[in-house]
């Protein structure tokens, strides 16, 4: 076991033995006094990378040159473009290419996966998900419980953090899904909590949800290229994630969805169709019954959007070039390393930080959530002007995220320095 010490020497030492440190120039930093920002809010928005300009680019230069024959005769051409998606998200989700495809946005997916996988009846209409949930997944589950004609209050079951605990108990949300029981229809639950960083047992949770025949999905914002996904092993009916987070593919970038195979073949589950997810042998037939394709990619509905996707395959490129098992390695080491940071400037001046975010490594990813007991919003801000670009969340946490493919020894340590320096000078 490595021995941290809280030293720039220290910390430059770890960045000489790091295989993942020449990604850093891959990407552009924002800056702040005309000096490379400190950037921890990867989970909110990730960084550009260079390579994305080049993918835009060369869409932008075959609809120039090519018009509407770019849908065949581009290099990568139009109307398959997000079947490249497939296989390297695949192996981001632990998925198998035919259960992963790319379309819309995450919560208009989540929208069109309740379409097939909720199918409230008089008895089995209620939905399992948790306690202050991500606002979109609350409207979301809200408006389609409304839709079925059943009320929210009763139809939308949350489980609640014990008193005085910041984190979900998995042994709690498998006994509300068993006390449910067969009145439960879906489980929707964030994989990865956005406020705390904690990482839920989704194996054995929805292992518990088929036991009690309801359907099993997961929002997966925060988890999607952060941490270890399993889906097709864990047997999870479907997921869906946004690409604009650790997935680094710009703002409101298209979602990716994962639907398990054992649900590609069984043509009783309802869907909305469109364009895209017709046939692709036939689509240009014109035929007017619906047929949708195989696997994943029978929940399209609507055209490729080839612009919003190009930055999305430059970003997986990397990520299929570096190899998940890299990144979970080099996660842990500098989550470790930041929180090892955070408590050795707690000591020298004598601040009350408190982590929220699990410190089993198998509970949480690239996040660490402190709670600022003692401190304001003006710590915040302090922050912010040294060049340490860091989420604030009330009543005083700040979310810190060292994405591991762009994020360097030597900013823990930095950071460390400019928080002492922040609570010094208060």
């Amino acid at each position: 076991m490595i021995i941290f010490e809280n030293t720039r020497e220290f910390a430059k030492n770890l960045d000489s033995q790091d295989p993942l440190a020449k990604y850093k120039e891959e990407f552009n930093f924002p800056k702040v006094d005309g000096e490379k920002a400190i950037y921890f809010t990867g989970n909110s928005l990730g960084l550009q990378p260079k390579s994305a300009k080049t993918y835009i680019d060369e869409v932008m230069n075959d609809w120039a040159d090519l018009a509407v024959e770019g849908h065949f005769f581009a290099d990568k051409p139009w109307w398959d473009y997000h079947e490249r998606f497939s296989e390297p998200l695949g192996k981001v989700v632990g998925a198998l290419p035919s259960e992963v495809t790319v379309m819309n946005t995450l919560t208009v997916n989540l929208h069109m996966m309740m379409v097939s996988f909720y199918q409230p009846t008089e008895k089995r209409f209620k939905i399992i998900c948790e306690e202050k949930a991500f606002p979109s997944d609350q409207y979301l589950l809200q408006t389609q419980v409304n839709f079925h004609g059943f009320n929210p209050a009763e139809a939308i079951v949350e489980v609640k953090r014990r008193e005085g605990e910041y984190n979900l108990r998995n042994e709690d949300i498998i006994a509300k899904i068993n006390e449910v029981g067969d009145e439960l229809a879906l489980v929707l639950i964030g994989g990865i909590n956005y406020y705390t960083g904690q990482v839920l047992d989704m194996k054995a949770i929805t292992e518990a949800g088929h036991k009690v025949g309801a359907f099993v999905g997961w929002d997966l914002a925060h988890a999607a290229g952060n941490i270890k996904l399993e889906l097709h092993n864990w047997g999870v009916d479907f997921a869906a994630w946004c690409s604009y987070k650790y997935m680094n593919a710009g703002p409101g970038s298209v979602s990716g969805i994962f639907v398990h195979e054992k649900h590609h073949s069984n043509k009783e589950l309802p869907r909305f169709g469109g364009w895209y997810g017709h046939n692709k042998e036939r689509r240009f037939l014109m035929e007017p019954n619906y047929e949708p394709n195989a696997g994943a990619l029978g929940w399209q509905s609507s055209c490729t959007g080839v612009l919003a996707m190009a930055p999305y395959l430059a970003s997986v490129k990397m990520f299929e070039e570096v190899g998940m098992d890299a990144l979970f390695e080099k996660r842990d080491k500098i989550t470790a390393y930041l929180e090892f940071i955070i408590e050795e400037i707690a000591k020298e001046v004598g601040g009350n930080f408190e982590l929220i975010t699990p410190k089993n490594l198998n509970e949480r990813g690239s996040q660490l959530s402190v709670l600022l007991h003692g401190e304001g919003k003006e710590l915040f801000h302090y922050l912010m002007k040294e060049g340490v670009i860091v989420d604030w969340r009330e009543p005083a946490v700040i979310r810190l995220a060292p994405v591991p493919l762009y994020s360097s020894y030597e900013e823990m340590y930095e950071f460390g320095q400019i928080l002492k320096r922040g609570i010094q000078t208060k």
